[in-house]
This record gives C-alpha cells, structure tokens and sequence, in this order.
C-alpha cells in the first residue's frame, strides 16, 4: 500500500458574507477532492491540542501523527534544524520575521506604529541576507547568532539560554498598533530594544528604498517570535513501520520532516508562498512513492498565505489550483502506479479571511483508498463536495491528528 497525504495549509475558513455565507472552499471548483468526498471517507478532526496556539508546528506535528502535547518544544526550533543549525539541549532559539511596520514619516515611538505585513511582500531570501547582514552588528550576547533562512523567515539563537520569553507572532496582530504586543518575560526587554534598532537600521536601508520604489513594502524591522529548545522526535518509521519522505518549502515543514528521520524533497520552483510549483510538488511525491517511500507528506502553503493577507478571492483561487494541479494529477498517478493507494487530503487549522490568522476549531479532511474503489463510500452516500459543512454533516469526527493518521493507514492495510 502506498500512502499520500497532501496538507493545504490555512485552507478551512469561516463563512463570508460577500460569498453568500460560504467558504473560499465551498466556493472554489474542486471536482477531484469533490470525487474523493463523494467515494471516501469525510469527517472532521481537532489537531489542535485545547491550549496550545493554532500553529503551523502544532498542527502539522499534529496530522503527521504526533501528539503536540508529548513531542512539542517550539516552533523555532524545528526551523533551526531546517537551516542546519547544530542547536545544544541548552540552546534557546527564536523565529525571526522581516516584518513591514508603519513606515510614516516623523517623531513617532516605534510602540505606537502598526503592524501592515508579517511577510514584507514575500521578500526575497537575497533581498533578506541583505537586511540580515546590516542587523548582525546589533548582536551583542555572547553565544547570539542570527541565521538567514527562506524569505521573511529567519532564526535568532541564543547559544545558552532560559524559556520564558513571552512572544507574539506577528500574523496574530496585523493591523494592530504594536505596543501591547511586544516581547516580554526572559528575554523580553533584550528582544524588543533589538527589534527597536532594527528598525532605526532598516527603514533607510537601499534594499528598501529600492522595494518601495517598486511599490513593494518595505522589510522594516524585525520580529521575534515562536521560542523553544532542540526537538525531539521519534523517528517516523519506528511510529508507523514506513518509509516517508515529505515534499515542501518552509523550514518549519522541512525541520519537522529531518527530525522526524523523513527524507525532505525539494522542488524547483517551490517557494511556500502564493506563487509556487504546484504541479512540480505532486509529481516529486509521486517519483518518491515509485522510487520505493511507502508515505509522502505534500505540504502546500498558498492558502495560508492568502489568508493571512485577508484575499479571499486569491484563498478561492489557491484551493483550485491545488485541485487542478495537485490532487487530479496525484490520483491519476497513483493509480498507474499498479499499487493499492491511500490519499488524505485537509488544511492544518484554519486561518480566516475575516482575522487574518489561525484558529483553533476542527477542520475537515477526506481519505480514499483504492481497494473502495469507484462505488460510493461511506455506506453508500450520493455525491457528496468536500467543504467545512458538508464534512460536518457527515456526523464523524476525530479527536486529534494521530488517531486521524492512525486509522488512515489502520483502515488502508
């Protein structure tokens, strides 16, 4: 049996007025996840542990078939290990965003500027090393190192270090004025007079004279965020008995997957972000399932992206494109593979429009495997599409993301 999961990340959503009280999933044509609602198993799932944040960490950790309860240390850490940072079990490290405050002009305290863009437009890794390099010098703690990662995603590290820094992440308050939100506890003081001189280095700095120049927001301060210590993981094989490899473009996906003892498989192309290579990705997990990995894990962050930026015609438009490039292809390549499959396909958590970040309520999900073949599933139910009420409907649910992953792969042995 050959097993593929394909994670859209943010992609549940509230009803939205202006959408005839429907979500960008009910909205979006999704004829290949419909086949699969109509001839597999739907439900709901919480993969959000009650008081832990609805992060990407969490949940994803989650549905991989990890109890965030047991196995989680924080997020920034699993980036770390993405970026080949060689944390000690003393090491204390932190998410560190090029964010987009308030750039107006005058005598204005940097706690009382606003929060535009956690993601500074997308910026670029070349434009970010750039950023990061005129940052450095500012780090004065023996031990401190700031590392560059993917976009507006980075890592600040603390050699040796104690938790209890409290942090906010940035697409939790956008369009908030910042002041309430700022970094408090441990590390608290320390992490906020950093991010007070980024700002006074960074909102002059040519690579953002040149990005609003170009009418692109500049990357003005940085945010710290997501504290915690080295993870560790049980491998996945000795889990779930399997060989799995995970297809994706963030750090933090990429470091679950390596401390996880997955195999992480890059695509050209992929960027996590609106614009990446959807096609590619499905076709890299395919390669991995005929090349001898029982389980791939396909993350894909568009819609998470579009919900943060509060689009939900570009959310609508990310969900299709995933059908159209992702899911049909997949499920026409898993049946030439000759092999008895399985496919799941659901977000993490939700990230509405209307917020402009994540929630912690269940979200939907819906399993096929080959041996049901083209008959109706779920006892024999008409046509059926996947959304958040139709998979509510279905009156089935799961606790968590490990009973979930284990009843996907139970169920399909």
């Amino acid at each position: 049996m050959k097993y593929m999961v394909i994670l859209c990340d943010g992609m549940a959503d509230w009803n939205i007025p202006e959408l005839g009280d429907r979500t960008p999933l009910a909205v979006s044509f999704t004829p290949h996840m419909d086949w699969l609602a109509t001839h597999g198993k739907m439900g709901m799932v919480k993969t959000v542990p009650a008081g832990m944040s609805p992060g990407s960490d969490v949940a994803n950790l989650s549905v991989l078939g990890y109890d965030p309860l047991a196995f989680y240390s924080g997020r920034s850490p699993l980036e770390a290990v993405s970026m080949g940072i060689d944390m000690s079990p003393q090491g204390v490290s932190f998410r560190c965003n090029l964010v987009t405050l308030d750039p107006a002009e005058g005598d204005i305290p940097y706690e009382a500027r606003t929060i535009l863009d956690h993601s500074s437009d997308e910026i670029t890794t070349e434009e970010a090393a750039q950023l990061l390099a005129a940052v450095r010098p500012l780090l004065t703690g023996a031990g401190d190192t700031l590392h560059l990662g993917v976009s507006y995603r980075h890592c600040f590290l603390k050699e040796k270090g104690e938790l209890g820094s409290l942090c906010t992440p940035p697409h939790d308050i956008l369009g908030k004025t910042i002041g309430a939100y700022l970094p408090q506890g441990t590390y608290g003081v320390q992490l906020t007079e950093l991010m007070k001189a980024s700002y006074e280095i960074l909102k002059d700095h040519p690579v953002n004279q040149e990005r609003m120049a170009r009418g692109l927001r500049p990357a003005n301060s940085c945010w710290f965020w997501g504290e915690g210590r080295k993870p560790n993981l049980t491998p996945f094989r000795a889990l779930y008995g399997l060989e799995g490899a995970v297809v994706c473009a963030v750090d933090l996906i990429r470091g679950i997957a390596l401390c996880a003892g997955m195999e992480h498989i890059a695509v050209a192309g992929a960027t996590g972000a609106i614009h990446t290579n959807f096609h590619g990705k499905g076709q890299a997990a395919l390669a991995a399932l005929a090349n001898g990995k029982d389980f791939v894990f396909v993350h894909i962050e568009s819609p998470d992206e579009c919900g943060h930026k509060g689009d939900a015609q570009a959310k609508i438009n990310s969900i299709a494109t995933i059908d159209e490039q992702v899911v049909g292809p997949v499920l026409e390549g898993l049946r030439e593979l000759g092999e008895d499959f399985s496919i799941l396909v659901l977000p993490d958590h939700p990230t509405p429009v209307a917020i402009r970040t994540h929630t912690a309520e269940p979200i939907p999900f819906v399993y096929y495997r080959s041996t049901m073949g083209d008959s109706m599933g779920d006892s024999g139910q008409g046509k059926r599409v996947f959304t958040e009420d139709a998979a509510r409907e279905s009156g089935y649910s799961l606790p968590n993301g490990p009973a979930l992953l284990q009843e996907f792969l139970s169920i399909c042995k």
